[in-house]
């Protein structure tokens, strides 16, 4: 079964460019503004869109994200409301992958047969669920594949030849590597050790790779560009939409624009890459 994200790789590829993977917490700094920037995006030069799934404990990520869950949780944001957004937003734009990023957790007491019934109704693409191992593939990896939505495991610089296999078996749509080892936005990748990764990963697979945790910059997007898939951002957009706020972390009118500006600054890097990815 083809989805929108294998539509859209194989998209880009023809056209010989990377993607432009973007994240923001769902209902981040309040749902009416989540759901603007989410529709806003994509026309600025996101081509996948990631939807963070607000949680309480998000310990793979860094202040930034973790104060974006914050703000959306105390905005009320639950993963109900995570699902009424994706399905607004899959009413206006029938083309844009979407997929849901977080924890097993929320997902978990949301009940698993229930959200990957919502979340296939609802438009969503693809998840990535950061805390759930291989060996935990019959929780939620393989019905989720069963359903029909791609599920996206991590690779990082530690996940060595021997452990490879077993993190790409059930993976689908893309291989997201983590560039760095650490929390996102913790620090600069290196693009060297970077193309050297991600060509031992494509020695496994066919799945396009995509490169996230700590690229901030236009300039950073297009070397990673040149030697991956795709490029994720997140902090340094959450960032952006944080220092956009009032100081009682309240929307502006500058808000939307602001992270709409740095999406189509990040596009303008990834589509200026020359691509030197191997095939």
């Amino acid at each position: 079964m083809t989805t929108r994200i294998d539509r859209r790789f194989e998209e880009l590829k023809s056209q010989g460019r990377a993607a432009l993977v973007t994240f923001l917490t769902a209902g981040d700094p309040d749902p009416e503004t989540s759901l603007a920037l989410l529709r806003a995006v994509p026309a600025a030069g996101a081509d996948v869109v990631e939807l963070g799934m607000p949680f309480t404990d998000p310990m793979a990520d860094g202040p930034a994200i973790q104060m974006s869950s914050q703000r959306a949780l105390k905005a009320g944001q639950t993963m109900s409301k995570t699902l009424e957004v994706a399905r607004a937003f899959r009413q206006s734009d029938a083309a844009t992958p979407l997929v849901l990023m977080g924890y097993y957790n929320p997902i978990y007491i949301y009940g698993v047969d229930r959200f990957l019934r919502d979340a296939k109704s609802a438009g969503v693409d693809g998840l990535i669920v950061v805390d759930l191992p291989p060996e935990e593939d019959e929780e939620l990896c393989l019905p989720a594949l069963k359903a029909g939505v791609n599920f996206i495991r991590l690779a990082t610089p530690t996940t060595d030849d021997k452990r490879l296999p077993a993190v790409l078996a059930n993976t689908s749509g893309f291989v997201y590597y983590v560039s760095i080892t650490g929390i996102t936005g913790a620090a600069t990748p290196d693009p060297a050790k970077v193309a050297a990764a991600v060509g031992r990963i494509k020695r496994h697979t066919k799945l396009p790779v995509a490169v996230g945790f700590g690229v901030r910059t236009a300039e950073q997007a297009a070397v990673i560009a040149a030697g991956a898939d795709g490029v994720v951002v997140g902090s340094a957009l959450v960032s952006a939409l944080k220092a956009s706020l009032d100081r009682d972390d309240k929307a502006t009118a500058k808000t939307v624009t602001v992270v709409v500006n740095l999406v189509a600054e990040l596009a303008r890097g990834v589509r200026s890459a020359r691509r030197v990815a191997a095939e």
